[in-house]
């Protein structure tokens, strides 16, 4: 139990941690409907996924959002003030499109559908949270959450995030979470569900 408990804890990533992260997160992600649908070739799909989620870290989320992981989990945050400079910069632009080949204008629609319905108040953003399915159960997920979620109330700010994976919904709804609107990505693209939890004060756990 000692044990569990220092591998559930949260610690802030580094640029070292990208090995792990994008082994980790590849594996989180295999399953989500809209990684299935930029990544469609079951065959390259976890290659893929771990270089895709190297480039969102190393490019993105580690200069400008508060990573965190476990031993077997990460999330990737963006607090408001971070939210215009936590965008691609045009080497990672050009490295994302390299990996995701004939499906980048997919993706680019994704992106600029994600943005159309951007929550329009201050607020912080989880951008990811994934876990390894070996260690589902475990509270890794969970832990990270509670890390992240701790830091909003403490800024008296809500929460929002996107979900593409309908079994992930009871989960966030759990903390607090509620949906606020849903969108259908492409003619054959997955659903893709906005949520958002209002602040809590911060001893509410």
């Amino acid at each position: 139990m000692i044990v569990m408990s220092i591998m559930n804890a949260p610690t802030s990533a580094t640029l070292d941690d990208a090995p792990l992260i994008s082994r980790t997160l590849a594996l989180a992600f295999d399953d989500d409907p809209m990684m299935r649908w930029f990544f469609p070739d079951g065959a390259t799909r976890q290659d893929r996924l771990g270089r895709y989620f190297a480039t969102l870290f190393t490019g993105q989320y580690a200069q400008h959002g508060v990573c965190e992981r476990t031993g077997s989990a990460v999330a990737f945050w963006v607090a408001p003030e971070g939210q215009e400079k936590a965008v691609p910069d045009a080497e990672t632009i050009r490295r994302l499109q390299e990996i995701l080949g004939d499906r980048v204008e997919v993706f680019r629609a994704a992106v600029e559908t994600a943005a159309a319905h951007a929550y329009g108040e201050p607020h912080w953003y989880l951008a990811l949270l994934g876990a390894d399915p070996a260690a589902q159960g475990q509270g890794h997920g969970a832990a990270l959450l509670r890390s992240g979620l701790a830091k909003a109330d403490a800024a008296g700010l809500p929460v929002c995030l996107e979900s593409s994976k309908p079994a992930n919904l009871p989960f966030y709804e759990h903390f607090g979470f509620a949906i606020r609107g849903e969108v259908r990505l492409g003619e054959d693209g997955p659903t893709v569900w906005a949520m958002v939890r209002p602040p809590r004060p911060a001893t509410g756990g």
